[in-house]
């Protein structure tokens, strides 16, 4: 995957706005390893405060359980950067926030962190959204290279890309 620049990151946050303000739908973050890139990228956007009110950094496995309802058992048995608690992630904040649409992020953005089953660049993503048919959630993991900057960089782009399908 090519890293984005600052431009791409803001197309996508533009696109994004966009598509949720002709759908009066609102957006919220739940982020841990971007630590409110993705946030930043949607208030770069002039008028997001229409579609954008809420962005949580969740740095820490107890700010993900107090702020997100993350259980702590699935921190404990997963670990903060899984499939469980990204969608544990994306489903609490979309239930505490005003908002219809939610994106969650956490991952091992390095240098260090990094393990065999889990190495630095790995990064799960999730997005939660409300449907004629109830909550809908959705997640998948990357793996990205690069230093920290680059896999952090294309963590939002791949969140904003998601979002977009919701």
């Amino acid at each position: 995957m090519t890293v984005p620049g600052d431009l791409e990151l803001i197309a996508l946050a533009q696109r994004l706005g966009a598509r949720l303000a002709a759908s009066g739908r609102r957006i919220a973050t739940a982020e841990s390893c971007t630590g409110g890139w993705i946030a930043k990228a949607l208030t770069d956007v002039p008028g997001s405060s229409a579609w954008f009110g809420t962005g949580l950094v969740c740095y820490s496995n107890e700010s993900k359980r107090m702020l997100l309802g993350v259980a702590a058992s699935d921190l404990a048995e997963h670990g903060a950067v899984s499939e469980v608690v990204v969608r544990a992630m994306a489903r609490g904040a979309l239930e505490r926030a005003p908002a219809d649409v939610t994106v969650a992020v956490s991952g091992i953005a390095g240098p260090d962190g990094g393990t065999a089953a889990k190495p630095v660049g790995t990064v799960w993503i999730g997005w939660a959204w409300r449907s004629a048919t109830g909550v809908q959630v959705a997640s998948r993991v990357h793996r990205f290279a690069g230093d920290r900057d680059a896999v952090r960089r294309q963590a939002v782009g791949a969140a904003l890309e998601g979002a977009l399908a919701t």
